[in-house]
């Protein structure tokens, strides 16, 4: 198969039209046809090789809704026609500890989609069956995508965190993963804080499910909230208060973060010690969390808030994204 593409060719360059062979199709892999691809600030990470693992050229895109097209013959639980999901993973070894876990975002030698292989702003895409994540009926194809990344990235603290209906928690940083967060936790049954730098955000930030906007710039406002929350989760990439936020903690909170900063984060031992606070992180999650993610947001009709580009303008969907225009995920349509 002939698959066309759009890539970069070293760090900061914009993507060109590219194209490559595939090969046979393996017997436990499957080849999606793209139709469509949420943009995620991984992928302009990727493409300014930031985090140092870049191989170019690099098609970028893990955020892919699309149908399978061919399927080896050893393919389980997905069959040519099914829509399917792909997202950051596309295959993991399916028999270390982890993977025999069910927890195959953590086997060692999982298969970035975008890192030794092509991702999604492309019209094809290959990957392991057991990460095409079958689509429930019924749920939006235009905007799904981001779920697949952004999604299941916030998703998953919940989770591991035993986030309770009756608690009060707190979201950092109210973006394309943040907003997402806001209508999990809200659906959840959680009362809902959101803390955020942009006052003007204040009523869409309420209309996405928080309860309340706390000015994270304003030493009174945290103040008020100190002790109070039982889960943080922070999705912003830059260094923060570390203390300001735990401090916010109530006992035994859980302060959990997603977003990929680069600096050492200094968390003064003692804001942990005296309450039996913890902080984690974590990647995104399993296929079968994933399938399960999906699962319930279309019983709750929880979706990103999108802008739409065709897969042809990729560069001026990446610049909008870049620039901190986007509200709050974009999606490339074939």
């Amino acid at each position: 198969m002939n698959v066309s593409a759009y890539a970069a060719n070293g760090p900061h360059e914009k993507l060109t039209p590219f194209s490559y062979e595939l090969g046979a199709v393996g017997a436990e892999q499957v080849d999606v046809n793209v139709i469509n691809c949420g943009i995620c600030h991984s992928d302009l990470s990727m493409i300014n090789n930031d985090w140092g693992m870049t191989a170019y050229p690099i098609v970028p895109g893990h955020e892919i809704i699309g149908e399978v097209v061919a399927a080896g013959n050893a393919v389980k639980n997905v069959k040519v026609g099914d829509k399917v999901g792909v997202g950051w993973f596309s295959g993991s070894c399916m028999s270390c500890h982890e993977c025999m876990d069910g927890a195959h975002h953590l086997c060692s030698s999982a298969e970035l989609t975008i890192g030794g292989r092509h991702g999604g702003f492309a019209d094809h895409v290959r990957c392991h069956w057991s990460w095409a994540i079958p689509l429930p009926e019924g749920i939006n194809l235009d905007k799904a995508g981001p779920l697949l990344c952004g999604g299941i990235t916030v998703f998953n603290p919940i989770i591991i965190a035993g986030v309770k209906a009756t608690d009060k928690v707190g979201v950092i940083g109210i973006g394309g993963l943040g907003h997402l967060a806001l209508k999990f936790l809200n659906k959840w049954g959680c009362e809902v804080i959101a803390f955020s730098s942009n006052p003007d955000k204040k009523k869409s930030i309420m209309e996405m499910g928080a309860t309340q906007v706390v000015d994270s710039r304003n030493p009174e406002e945290l103040a008020k909230i100190a002790g109070s929350l039982s889960f943080i989760l922070n999705t912003t990439n830059v260094t923060l208060d570390w203390n300001s936020y735990l401090a916010a903690l109530a006992p035994r909170g859980k302060f959990h973060n997603v977003g990929a900063v680069l600096e050492p984060m200094a968390i003064p031992a003692f804001s942990l010690i005296t309450g039996e606070k913890s902080v984690a992180g974590s990647p995104l999650g399993s296929p079968a969390l994933t399938r399960t993610m999906l699962e319930f947001c279309l019983r709750h009709d929880i979706y990103p808030i999108t802008e739409e580009f065709p897969m042809s303008q990729v560069n001026e969907a990446l610049q909008h994204l870049e620039s901190g225009k986007a509200r709050f995920r974009i999606v490339l349509k074939n």
